[in-house]
């Protein structure tokens, strides 16, 4: 139901009400948290059929990482103008449609006859998932009040660390018993029959009222976030840590593999654990956040800079130490942190920006994420490995994460004076 004509809350207001009913609010983060499972299981069971790829068409670990890039490579370049087109056209149908699209190219991938066939599939799928993120997020930032939104976005992002589990896991078990083919075809019908679903339960969010909420032209939207320095401190961290992270998610079945000497299925659950240390980091940092930003919303930044600064030395201190049970424990807590930041950041990049652009700012961030993290991050961990030793290219990338905890706490420097700036934009 509407709220009432109060003065806008900030966002630690505990008496906020939910802009929507409270059931349709959880089931529309049910529908969005399901979608975002099948984005990341078909993103990511890439990862668990490496060993399989590489002996079967003797890849290199330079291709192999092609394989994991190019996804990254076309969300980044089309997330920006489809998050755009769906502030204008529809943030549920567009959810719906790349769905469907991701779901026909993750079969295509289980048909592929070579190489490239493969790399255009996946090339589709990550044209697909395109601006879902950004998408989703803009639903439920429409659907909860603001003092949960670091909760709810940390929780629906945690979905994706969720589904690359049940990609990577089911993956693994898939390729061994059924071939890899197999599956990537069982999870590519499963992101088509919620494809078809998702429209069916969810409705379009009420577009703004205010006259200074209305969508603003695409030039004045980037014109205004270039002059942003927290949008674009967060856009920097978050590379930064993005780039570690889906390092070590694509490599850390190849690593176990090759190192711990476990066949592929054990090395794919092996990682599934460590990719469920991270979504109950996401979830967990979340949740700390908001506890400790209701007073200082800027702690968001703070301890999203904290969160990169562990990892980055927690993943730089496991690959001083030979394999071994102190290794593996370093990496977990490394995985625990690695995508906490991820939802307080997306949260705070809402505060600084208004809300009939909220889906292109968080594309605009998920840009650089993806081009100057997510897609280069594996290939060039992989040429490394090429060129040295897997062991060596996992630990000198790490140094990165160090930096991006710099730019996160530069973020929070800028914080408050971009929030200021936006309300006066507004009044």
């Amino acid at each position: 139901m509407a709220l009432p004509p109060t003065p806008p809350a900030g966002p630690g207001d505990p008496q906020e009400g939910y802009p929507v009913s409270r059931a349709y609010a959880w089931l529309a983060f049910a529908m969005t948290f399901a979608l975002m499972l099948s984005d990341y299981m078909s993103r990511q069971i890439i990862n668990a059929v490496f060993p399989f790829l590489k002996a079967e068409w003797s890849l290199s670990d330079g291709q192999l990482g092609a394989l994991v890039g190019v996804v990254a490579l076309a969300i980044g370049v089309l997330s920006v103008p489809i998050s755009f087109m769906a502030d204008r056209f529809g943030r549920v149908r567009s959810a719906a449609a790349m769905a469907l699209i991701w779901g026909l190219a993750t079969v295509a991938c289980g048909l592929s006859g070579g190489y490239y066939q493969l790399l255009a599939a996946r090339a589709l799928v990550g044209a697909g998932e395109a601006g879902y993120g950004s998408a989703g997020a803009a639903i439920l930032t429409q659907s909860f009040p603001a003092r949960m939104h670091a909760t709810v976005i940390g929780s629906f992002l945690s979905a994706g660390m969720i589904g690359s589990v049940i990609g990577v896991v089911l993956g693994g078990y898939a390729a061994q018993s059924l071939g890899w083919g197999m599956a990537f075809i069982l999870i590519g019908v499963f992101g088509v029959a919620l494809a078809v679903m998702f429209p069916l339960v969810i409705r379009e969010p009420a577009r703004p009222t205010l006259l200074t909420e209305q969508v603003l032209p695409i030039r004045d939207v980037l014109k205004r976030m270039a002059g942003t320095p927290t949008l674009l401190r967060i856009a920097a961290a978050g590379a930064c840590g993005m780039f570690v992270q889906t390092s070590f998610l694509a490599w850390m079945p190849s690593y176990l593999n090759r190192y711990y000497e476990l066949d592929p299925a054990t090395a794919s659950l092996g990682t599934g654990a460590f990719i469920l240390c991270a979504a109950l980091g996401m979830i967990a940092g979340g949740a700390l956040v908001d506890r400790f930003a209701r007073e200082r919303p800027a702690n968001r930044l703070r301890l999203s800079g904290l969160f990169a600064l562990v990892l980055g030395l927690a993943m730089l201190a496991a690959f001083l130490l030979p394999p071994g049970p102190l290794q593996l424990a370093l990496i977990a807590l490394g995985f625990a942190v690695s995508t906490s930041y991820l939802g307080p950041a997306l949260a705070a990049a809402g505060d600084v920006t208004p809300e009939a652009n909220h889906a292109t700012a968080y594309a605009l961030i998920s840009l650089a994420y993806m081009l100057l993290g997510a897609a280069p991050g594996p290939v060039v961990t992989g040429y490394l490995a090429d060129a040295s030793e897997l062991s060596l290219a996992l630990g000198v990338i790490p140094v990165l994460a160090v930096a991006g905890g710099v730019f996160f706490l530069a973020a929070a420097k800028s914080y408050t004076r971009d929030v200021e700036r936006l309300a006066q934009s507004t009044v």
